[in-house]
């Protein structure tokens, strides 16, 4: 019988012993540099340099950028692993379809949907923790997976939480009327008879429920407006992020077109205080006086044109930030806000407040503040024209007051209030402290009236 020689191993048998060890290696590379890549896609994409850009482009952006983090996931671990992720492929088919069908379907189908991802997600988040534990022996599965996946529950319960609490929220019926100034309607809400009009301003932020304090007390004596800026509670957006040269010519469209009669009264909170003596600036003739509330601080020097796209990159940014409003960030903030607000305006506020529309609309306002705030300091006087200057006494900044006693030097006829106990948000959240304001209001409106100058309590 012929003695049969060992073979010598080949270079394949080799390799072959040897990949085992080194695969067991390179899972961990491979799920690291897989979700990394996905979060660099879904961040790129978001940012993509597109005509629309709005909540619906950035969810999908997002959603496909993810896909490919899971695809990669997959691919690379069958490819260069021994421990091959085939789960991984049903994530990235979820994700895609789902950002596809943001893409595609109408709003209402997309608003739909919102009762189906989220327990959706949370059966696909338990599947790949299940697959995962019987198919990856990595700490790259306790280190970087799971966070991940405990990551997307957390979303869907958020998304849930959103979609549920929408449903249940008192109905909310728009009051006043929604007026065309041009590229995109303004909501704009009048009551009272007697004249000069005032017109109020919000904050940054801001609706006109917002104001819901104090429109009514005013009205009682006063014919008074408030209205939404673009962006705002039930204002459609505007194509880029509005200055305050823009709300003051949209302002001044909007009552235009809605035959508001002036001169009026403008009373502006915080950065409203911005936008009314924009307004001032290019339209004195229809400025009878100013109320200024605690109002932020204008620059005196020159208005900067915007830099070239950097209204492109903060409407990415702002939609963005939008999308949080699906996940039930912006719901939360407003249940817990406006409390102190009679319920027909709480309600009102709440409900808009929650909305990715508005959330990315108060990016928008501090994306351009600089610009606002230089647009405004174009006023350098009123002459005669009363003026009332409410600051809050608690809470201020350094150089806060001193800011605020240059402001009454806009008029020859101006008061300066500080008001006890007060804080920046309690002139509009508080009824004490909103009194204040309707005080400062009636009395701009009866120096007015009469001619009379202003005078202290």
């Amino acid at each position: 019988m012929t003695e049969r020689r060992p073979t010598e191993p080949t270079r394949a048998d080799q390799v072959a012993a040897l990949a085992p060890e080194s695969a067991r290696t390179r899972i961990g590379i491979v799920v690291a540099g897989s979700l990394a890549a996905g979060f660099a896609a879904a961040v790129i994409l978001a940012f993509l340099p597109v005509d629309t850009v709005d909540m619906n482009f950035s969810t999908a952006m997002v959603l496909f950028g993810f896909a490919l983090g899971w695809a990669l996931l997959a691919v690379l671990s069958m490819r260069f692993t021994d421990q091959p992720q085939r789960w991984a492929i049903a994530p990235a088919i979820f994700m895609a379809v789902s950002g596809a069908l943001v893409l595609m379907v109408p709003d209402s189908v997309v608003d739909a949907l919102g009762w189906v991802w989220p327990p959706a997600v949370l059966v696909l988040v338990v599947w790949a923790w299940v697959r995962a534990k019987h198919e990856m022996h990595s700490r790259a599965r306790a280190w970087l997976l799971c966070p991940v996946l405990i990551i997307l529950a957390l979303l869907a319960v958020g998304g849930g939480y959103e979609r549920i609490s929408r449903s249940t929220a008192p109905a909310v019926a728009m009051r006043g009327q929604l007026v065309d100034v041009g590229s995109y309607r303004l909501h704009l809400e009048c009551q009272g008879s007697r004249g000069p009009t005032v017109i109020l301003e919000p904050g940054a932020g801001g609706s006109a429920a917002s104001m819901g304090l104090i429109a009514p007390a005013v009205a009682r004596d006063s014919r008074v407006c408030v209205y939404d800026r673009a962006g705002r509670g039930w204002s459609d957006p505007a194509a880029s992020p509005p200055d305050a040269a823009q709300i003051a010519t949209d302002l001044h469209t909007l009552l235009d077109r809605a035959q508001v009669p002036g001169p009026y009264v403008l009373a502006g909170h915080s950065f409203g205080g911005l936008y009314v003596r924009t307004y001032a600036s290019r339209y004195p003739g229809e400025v009878a006086g100013l109320v200024l509330v605690d109002s932020t601080a204008a620059k005196n020097e020159p208005v900067s044109p915007p830099e070239a796209g950097s209204y492109s990159v903060l409407k990415h940014v702002s939609s963005l930030f939008g999308t949080t409003s699906r996940l039930g960030v912006g719901r939360l903030l407003a249940n817990t806000s406006f409390s102190e607000l009679p319920p027909e305006y709480r309600d009102d506020a709440r409900a808009t407040a929650a909305t990715g529309k508005e959330m990315s609309g108060t990016l928008d306002e501090y994306g351009v503040a600089n610009r606002s705030t230089a647009e405004a300091g174009t006023l350098r006087s009123v002459d005669a024209k009363p003026l009332v200057v409410l600051t809050a006494e608690r809470g201020n900044s350094k150089g806060w007051m001193a800011d605020q006693n240059k402001t009454v030097t806009l008029s020859s006829n101006s008061l300066h209030r500080v008001v006890p106990g007060a804080t920046h948000a309690s002139f509009v959240e508080n009824p004490d402290h909103a009194a204040a304001v309707t005080r400062a209001i009636h009395d701009v409106v009866v120096s007015v009236r009469t001619g009379a100058p202003l005078t202290h309590p």
